[in-house]
């Protein structure tokens, strides 16, 4: 069956990202519970910006999980200005110095354009990545740096990485489409949705909350997110 080209997001979503100001608001209450979260044991973990973003914008990701007691790093790179040699290389760079660094296996958050980014890395050394989690990330709309669809890139990058991966989305997502943002069901993929605008995904309490439930759970024990109990009120 041929891949066709995503929907975009419509008027009314792309309004909908004026809400990355209440997401942002809302951590400070939400600071209490989120500190609540399930804690693991402290791996590395390496975090990638989206297009056109730097890491100031995932600053408040990061703090949080620091703060949960893990090993936390940006990318180091400056403005993600899309999939260059450059970046491609440095991406690379940044994470093998990671690994050899902790002599651990790497776990890896990439937002939106980073998610790609992620799994590709993902896909060449998954012996050193421990998991991928993505953050509104388009991997399956086979989008070119001109913005036209390819669907054989679609095609390719779909399929996800030999490793647990979890995607984290949301249906009002104004940016990008959310059916090309998750992952194909499989052994080791889960889709996490969420009530977020694309721009507040690293602010977000809801997806705060489930990265740190996926970062907790212990190495070679991945497992699906548990929406039973309280979850269920939330996702």
């Amino acid at each position: 069956m041929p891949f066709s080209a995503p929907e975009e997001p419509s008027l009314f979503s792309r309004l909908g990202e004026l809400r990355v100001f209440l997401e942002l608001g809302s951590m400070v209450p939400a600071l209490p519970a989120l500190m609540h979260a399930p804690r693991g044991d402290g791996h590395p973990v390496l975090v990638l910006p989206g297009m056109l973003t730097s890491d100031g914008s995932t600053v408040v990701l990061r703090r949080y999980l620091q703060a949960l007691g893990y090993q936390v790093h940006p990318w180091k790179l400056g403005m993600n200005w899309g999939p260059s040699e450059k970046i491609r290389q440095g991406v690379r760079d940044r994470f093998k110095e990671l690994s050899d660094r902790y002599q651990r296996r790497v776990s890896i958050i990439g937002w939106s354009l980073g998610g790609i980014y992620a799994r590709e890395l993902a896909r060449e050394q998954p012996s050193l990545v421990r998991q991928v989690i993505t953050l509104g990330s388009p991997f399956a709309a086979g989008y070119r740096m001109d913005g036209s669809y390819d669907p054989e890139l679609a095609k390719r990058l779909r399929v996800a990485p030999p490793v647990p991966c979890t995607a984290i989305y949301s249906k009002t997502d104004g940016v990008v489409p959310w059916e090309a943002c998750r992952e194909t069901e499989g052994p080791q993929t889960d889709n996490i949705e969420v009530q977020a605008s694309h721009m507040g995904m690293s602010v977000n309490p809801l997806v705060l909350w489930a990265i740190a439930d996926r970062l907790a759970l212990p190495e070679g024990a991945w497992q699906p997110f548990d929406r039973s109990g309280v979850n269920s009120w939330f996702y």
